[in-house]
């Protein structure tokens, strides 16, 4: 006999109306600024805004796909698409990442162009403005981090608009030695400074939202450790076709084989390993196949580390509850 379970919580639903109404008004802010910023980046001559100004189109870029990843995210699943539109988060957050790169290499060719030929640059505008942008910056940020930052989406824009704030201060700086100094060149290295924050930050969102399309293990756990746990619990004797995922940030999931001895209790072993999950990983989105060793199904072609029981245990580990193999 085999028990077959399916472990489902619901505590990892999208943001609520209240994190979009707070990402709407980060927007507003941030596309009002850049407005202003361009305007004064042109007139001043200064790369360094016209970087920063890009940069705050990316952070608007990147909350405005959060907005509409959380709606499309609430859509129940249906047609092929079982899990959903869950992961549309994820293809934003890409895109996020990959605009930041992009814009990074532009603002790196430009700057180095500037340090060889610095232009005639209005430092006190330069210095004023980023001034301004930093207030403003410090307002967006403020806003993002009362939304939830559990979302790799929102936390994509949070990292925009903090990276950005390191960037006005950075421009603020060349802007002053630029007012009471002349020297024009400290306007492109602060658009390389801000460059280079943008790289860090696309190259973050790349790689975490990479992990989740390649089902990467969520970030911080171990496979081989959970397996080895799993195998450790009461009545189990292997297990084997483990894997763990995230369907979108904040939504583990995972599923196994595990065998029992012949008079084991499939089911009681079943509950408390998703007891385990739950209390000791997070996940509670769990399919558990669970059969007799000697008898029953068994995978034709099993993939992945096998771990099996130490003979030895007796206790059961800490973390969850305790199985009962008495019948």
């Amino acid at each position: 006999m085999s028990g077959h379970g399916h472990g489902h919580g619901h505590g990892h639903g999208v943001a609520p109306d209240g994190d979009r109404r707070v990402l709407g008004a980060a927007l507003a802010l941030i596309l009002a600024f850049m407005a202003g910023e361009v305007v004064v980046g042109l007139a001043a001559g200064s790369l360094a805004l016209l970087s920063d100004a890009a940069h705050m189109l990316t952070d608007a870029f990147a909350i405005a796909l959060a907005m509409v990843a959380m709606r499309i995210a609430v859509r129940p699943p249906r047609g092929g698409y079982t899990y959903g539109l869950r992961r549309s988060e994820i293809l934003s957050a890409q895109l996020n990442g990959l605009t930041l790169i992009l814009l990074a290499a532009y603002f790196c060719y430009e700057g180095v162009l500037r340090l060889i030929n610095p232009p005639e640059v209005q430092g006190a505008l330069v210095f004023a403005t980023s001034l301004a942008g930093i207030v403003v910056n410090l307002a967006a940020t403020w806003l993002i981090s009362r939304a939830n930052r559990t979302s790799l989406n929102v936390e994509g824009a949070f990292q925009h608009i903090l990276n950005d704030l390191f960037a006005f201060i950075s421009t603020a700086v060349a802007g002053l030695v630029v007012w009471l100094t002349g020297f024009a060149r400290a306007d492109a290295v602060a658009s390389l400074v801000v460059a280079a924050l943008m790289i860090r930050a696309g190259y973050g969102l790349l790689r975490d939202a990479g992990r989740v399309l390649m089902e990467a293990a969520p970030t911080g756990l171990d496979p081989a450790e959970l397996g080895e746990r799993l195998a450790s619990r009461p009545c189990v004797r292997e297990v084997h076709d483990l894997h763990v995922w995230e369907v979108s940030s904040g939504y583990p999931a995972l599923s196994a084989h595990v065998l029992v001895d012949a008079a084991d209790d499939c089911h009681g072993v079943r509950r408390d390993l998703q007891e385990l999950l739950r209390t000791a990983y997070g996940i509670t989105h769990t399919t558990l196949e669970v059969d007799h060793a000697d008898g029953g199904f068994h995978c034709e072609d099993p993939h992945g580390p096998r771990h099996v029981a130490d003979e030895t245990a007796d206790e059961p580990a800490s973390g969850g509850g305790s199985a009962r193999c008495d019948h």
